[in-house]
């Protein structure tokens, strides 16, 4: 599950070992200038529809047909304001032409790629609400003033439709990565191996980390006095305390190289039992049923802690 952490730089987000990514959520500058640059590909495509729907109409000879011609709009209508954004951003994973170029991405609350029911929801929301029929003269900046104000006053940018599709506009790329992680000290690896880690919350370890990324920036007596006071606050939530003499930075990258082992650790194991039941389960579900029972009824085999079905009796 991925959180907003506001830092120094603005809004970023965290993963939950916090470790920090390198995505920042964009804001209205960088989307309005997004959203211009996939106004006018929609428009060359609005053109090119239109030219095919000319073409379509002197094949089957219908010049005059006007309940054709409202029908032929309608369907040129929908695909360049709905079916433009929809397809793109279902088939890149939250990309348009305007996105991609501004480097821009749309992604779920939690941090996964949209699917096409999230692409079709911000497209529908912004059409009917955000952007109605140009034809009417109040509703249209009525809907900018709305989708405007919700950018401003949320707190990730979001506009209405992507409220309503559980989605947030991110930057895809950046000019910094936070990726790093601190080695662990050989001689802290022995003692490391005991903490225990269940108290050191999120937001302490991600001070951390950037406390450690960022020391030899930092002038005296500040960097001495705040990393004192971040090896505190980890002391009283770790157990057992370092050895004697440990200094506090090789402490505080001991904590910090541990946690990040355990959580590749099980990362690791999950990954090794998804592959090991998995197969099982496929099996069970492509055998044929046995006589006397429906497709597919068969009896639930139970499985071991390892992920490996008991041998029978």
């Amino acid at each position: 599950m991925l959180t907003v952490r506001v830092t120094s730089d603005g809004l970023r987000l965290v993963s939950g070992d916090a470790v920090e990514l390198d995505v920042r959520v964009a804001r209205l500058g960088s989307r309005a200038l997004a959203r211009l640059i996939d106004l006018a590909m929609q428009l060359v495509l609005a053109v090119l529809v239109l030219l095919l729907t000319g073409i379509l109409r002197a094949a089957i000879g219908a010049h005059d047909d006007a309940a054709l011609d409202a029908a032929l709009l309608v369907v040129d209508a929908v695909l360049v304001l709905v079916g433009y954004p929809v397809f793109l951003e279902s088939v890149t994973r939250g990309r348009t032409v305007g996105k991609l170029a501004l480097g821009l991405r749309v992604i779920r609350d939690d941090g996964g790629p949209v699917r096409f029911r999230h692409a079709l929801t911000r497209a529908l929301i912004g059409i009917a609400i955000e952007f109605p029929a140009l034809g009417m003269v109040v509703l249209p900046p009525l809907g900018w003033l709305v989708c405007l104000w919700t950018m401003l006053v949320n707190p990730q940018g979001k506009r209405l439709g992507d409220l309503a599709a559980g989605t947030v506009v991110i930057h895809d790329r950046t000019p910094e990565s936070w990726g790093w992680v601190p080695a662990m000290p050989p001689y802290l690896a022995g003692w490391a191996a005991l903490l225990d880690l269940t108290g050191l919350d999120d937001d302490l370890a991600l001070s951390v980390r950037h406390y450690l990324a960022r020391n030899r920036q930092l002038r005296e007596p500040a960097r001495t006095r705040l990393g004192y006071a971040l090896a505190t606050e980890v002391a009283a939530t770790t157990t057992p305390p370092p050895p004697p003499g440990t200094p506090g930075w090789a402490y505080l990258a001991a904590v910090l190289a541990e946690r990040n082992r355990r959580a590749a650790r099980q990362l690791a194991l999950a990954r090794v039992a998804t592959d090991r039941v998995w197969p099982q389960l496929r099996a069970e579900t492509d055998r044929p049923a046995p006589l006397g029972l429906p497709g597919g009824a068969w009896p639930a085999v139970p499985l071991r802690a390892n992920g490996s079905a008991p041998a029978p009796r």
